[in-house]
């Protein structure tokens, strides 16, 4: 039987891919302002800027590449039964080779009805996959109405928190990558671990989590997961 293995990403696990993050120094936030491109009330005030905003993250995507990070976290599933919870809203974790990643925020290939409803099962119906294409001002969904990023705008619930929670209860191992556990309700999942359960976290900066389960690497995610692969052999 082979032990749940978690994984939590973040940004930092798909910076090192080229793909720009949103928090760091020079990132997309200095570059836009939140409210305007990532919030359900910029949504309805100005779709247009909006999806531009995606437009241009799609393109990016598409010559973004899976670094050793999310390769190395994809052939973690030879060994143990691999969960990837992923803040991120890019595919590098898929197209790395993981089979069972979660999105909690969305995803950027991806778009859906404006007016769609989550149903009790906490999935979306009616979600299109676009891939890198662009998706535009009067490009409607089958039941007519404009197609909006597939993305969990601030203001709006995370309805694959309920699921993220389950398989960190059921955890043996927590890996949280790339992660400054700053965003909520995101950042509060390591809580859900079993009491006996290691937590690892790789980050450049140092993460405020004070948790006697919890064993800081302090490095990039390709080095750092380098390390923990190294920790979990003599383990």
């Amino acid at each position: 039987m082979k032990k749940n293995l978690v994984v939590l990403t973040g940004a930092g696990v798909s910076a090192e891919s080229g793909f720009a993050t949103f928090r760091d120094t020079g990132g997309l936030w200095e570059q836009y302002n939140v409210q305007d491109v990532a919030s359900i009330e910029g949504w309805y005030r100005n779709r247009k800027l909006v999806l531009d905003f995606y437009n241009q993250r799609r393109s990016q995507l598409k010559d973004a590449r899976p670094n050793d990070a999310h390769l190395a976290i994809a052939r973690l599933e030879g060994q143990y039964k691999v969960d990837v919870i992923t803040q991120n809203v890019d595919n590098l974790h898929e197209r790395a080779g993981s089979t069972r990643v979660l999105h909690l925020h969305g995803e950027l290939t991806k778009m859906r009805p404006e007016n769609g409803v989550y149903d009790r099962t906490e999935s979306l119906a009616e979600v299109i996959d676009v891939g890198f294409e662009p998706v535009h001002l009067g490009d409607l969904a089958p039941n007519g109405s404009q197609l909006r990023p597939h993305i969990v705008f601030f203001g709006e619930a995370v309805p694959n928190m309920g699921k993220a929670i389950d398989l960190v209860e059921q955890a043996d191992i927590l890996l949280i990558v790339g992660s400054s556990l700053q965003v909520y309700p995101a950042a509060g999942l390591y809580r859900y671990a079993p009491h006996d359960c290691p937590i690892y976290v790789i980050d450049p900066k140092p993460v405020p989590l004070a948790d006697p389960r919890v064993h800081f690497i302090q490095d990039v995610a390709t080095k750092g997961m380098e390390r923990f692969l190294e920790l979990l052999a003599n383990a």
